[in-house]
């Protein structure tokens, strides 16, 4: 499988605002973006004009960066949500908000979404009683996730379990740190997506 195996805190400098790729760095002063807030590679010598393209881009780009989503996944999830009934930009903030891995990070038992992604892909987790290992498999409301009986003496769960009351965990979510779950309340609205995206820039991108 694909990968992005460069120093994630570039994308962060290149969007020029914190993707939180990093976990708990990016919450301190060693966060790329606040030692070096500026685009890696050489400074241009003058300011360019910004294109109305280049702003979708960008904004589409960031998303996937956000995400951690390859280019060919994010088209299917862009079909995916050009397909359900409603705003296609809103549908697919709630495609990609309900995808496992991130349904892990935001429940807090990852750091970070790559961390997720890396411990579905492991086989950590039971989705409503059943083994997955599917990171993009997509979660619906009433989806019990759990720990698998096996992982739960990991140094890590049992810390994340112990730091659960202090994260902030979305209202469509409820962490049961005392079972090692959390639960799918409700199909998260755009108001409980805390993500710092204009997707109608992404519509407009696939839309040219």
């Amino acid at each position: 499988m694909a990968r992005h195996t460069d120093a994630v805190c570039r994308l962060c400098r290149r969007e020029g605002v914190k993707l939180f790729l990093k976990g708990d760095r990016c919450f301190t002063p060693k966060c790329a973006v606040e030692r070096r807030p500026y685009p890696p590679g050489p400074q241009p010598t003058r300011r360019r004009k910004v294109s109305e393209y280049s702003l979708q881009l960008r904004e589409k780009q960031k998303a996937r960066h956000i995400y951690g989503i390859l280019e060919r996944q994010f088209r299917r999830h862009f079909a995916e949500a050009e397909r359900r009934q409603g705003q296609t930009g809103e549908n697919l903030l709630r495609i990609l908000e309900t995808r496992l891995d991130n349904v892990v990070y935001r429940l807090g038992f990852a750091d970070s979404r790559a961390q997720a992604r890396q411990m579905v892909t492991h086989g950590h987790f039971d989705l409503n009683g059943r083994k997955t290992d599917i990171p993009s498999a997509l979660v619906k409301a009433g989806d019990v996730l759990t720990i698998r009986e096996g992982s739960r003496g990991m140094d890590h769960f049992k810390t994340a379990m112990e730091q659960i009351g202090r994260k902030t965990i979305p209202a469509w979510l409820q962490a049961d740190a005392g079972n090692f779950a959390g639960r799918v309340l409700a199909a998260p609205v755009r108001t409980d997506i805390d993500s710092q995206l204009q997707e109608q820039l992404i519509v407009e991108f696939y839309s040219r």
